[in-house]
């Protein structure tokens, strides 16, 4: 039962984005004089336009908040009150009613995207490790899976932190003998505390990590660690085909959570999400901000209002009963792909509570994947092409897709 979530009418969504914006601040009409901020240029963008005043989130670009800061501490510039609180409001359905994390238990904001937010975690673990436990930074390494997002690397590069990938099975996934051996080299080689990122559906197969493999040996080896999921793709689908609580806040080792709103749940990119335990995103703040009420907590500073009442209207208007719906429709959707794909002995991989479905290079021509827009693994050498089951990814056009693949096979 959401604690939060509920299902909204559009003059009800309506009624709350545009007295948040009443509660803001209003360039056109106040005397402010101390921020650089403003409502976009009317010389470009016809804010008289008749649709705005029926447009929430088109109103709200118009009149571009500033959400710097993190909403769910407290004090936040209290020029953009209103439409913090929508985005308090976000933050809270995606902590309690998604990743059952109990209410108010965390901080969070709205990010550029996943990247931003993995960066986000694993910039707050290291200052964790540094400040907290008195370690260098030549003794903490990030630990993942080898199928882990791009992000993981950008983040050692960025932090001058040592990435360990552990290798994957078939089934993409880690297992506790490699995980074991990755662990034990690290530590010979004087890494003494780790950054842990555990996949919530990986970008390419939508694979998602056995997280116990990683608490079981992480334990076993007396690992000081910090867990945070990376669910960028399945922050949004995942935990509506799977009740499995080991992907919740309900599993004590989990510290943070990113999910990614411009993917499945098809908003304006700019709207990845971080979620984190409370008493942990302090090690973030950046207190020379002191010209910022509030002070910032977050990588990107200043950042679009719009975005976060953009998801904020998404989920409303569906409601968590009607995402459930939206995500059975895609799993049905994705099983009669396999079934196709099954029928006519061509190997992919799917994970059962995922909508991406992955299929080996030698079954799929150049022409088909150019046709369909198919992504390989690797566009120099691919070894794998995937289809991803979205919104407008319907049988119809998988089924062009079937007889495209059937034409080519000899």
């Amino acid at each position: 039962m959401s604690k939060i979530w509920k299902k909204r009418s559009q003059e009800e969504i309506k009624s709350v984005v545009f007295k948040a914006l009443e509660d803001n601040v209003n360039f056109s009409e106040q005397n402010i004089l101390g921020i650089p901020a403003s409502y976009l240029d009317d010389k470009v963008f016809n804010q008289d336009a008749s649709f705005v005043k029926d447009a929430p989130f088109i109103s709200t670009l118009i009149q571009n908040p500033n959400h710097i800061g993190c909403h769910t501490l407290g004090s936040s510039e209290s020029f953009f009150k209103g439409t913090q609180q929508i985005e308090k409001e976000l933050i809270a359905i995606c902590g309690t009613d998604i990743l059952k994390g109990k209410t108010g238990n965390y901080d969070g904001y709205v990010a550029s995207g996943g990247t931003e937010a993995n960066i986000q975690a694993m910039w707050i673990y290291r200052n964790f490790f540094m400040q907290e436990r008195g370690a260098s930074r030549e003794e903490i390494a990030i630990i993942a899976s080898a199928d882990t997002h791009y992000s993981v690397d950008k983040v050692g590069n960025l932090l001058a932190l040592t990435v360990k990938k552990t290798p994957v099975n078939e089934n993409r996934q880690i297992e506790h003998d490699s995980l074991r051996k990755t662990l034990k080299e690290a530590q010979n080689e004087g890494f003494k505390h780790f950054i842990v990122i555990s996949n919530m559906m990986t970008t390419m197969f939508g694979s998602v990590d056995d997280i116990s493999v990683y608490t079981d040996v992480l334990t076993e080896l007396d690992c000081d660690f910090k867990l945070h999921v990376d669910g960028a793709y399945g922050g949004f689908y995942y935990p509506f085909t799977n009740k499995n609580e080991d992907l919740t806040f309900q599993n004590e080792h989990i510290s943070s959570f990113t999910l990614d709103a411009h993917k499945m749940a098809q908003a304006p990119y700019g709207t990845g999400i971080f979620i984190i335990r409370k008493g942990m995103i302090h090690f973030a703040n950046t207190r020379e901000a002191s010209y910022v009420e509030g002070e910032d907590y977050t990588l990107i500073g200043s950042r679009s209002g719009a975005n976060a009442v953009a998801v904020w209207m998404i989920l409303n208007k569906n409601g968590p009963y009607g995402w459930h719906e939206k995500v059975f429709i895609l799993q049905k959707r994705t099983g009669w792909m396999c079934d196709k794909l099954t029928e006519l002995g061509i190997e992919f991989y799917r994970h059962e509570h995922s909508n991406i479905v992955t299929i080996k290079n030698e079954f799929i021509n150049k022409e088909t994947a150019l046709k369909f827009g198919l992504v390989p693994d690797n566009h120099a050498n691919p070894n794998w092409y995937k289809i991803v089951i979205m919104e407008h990814v319907t049988i119809e056009k998988l089924s062009l897709l079937v007889d495209d693949i059937k034409s080519h096979m000899s």
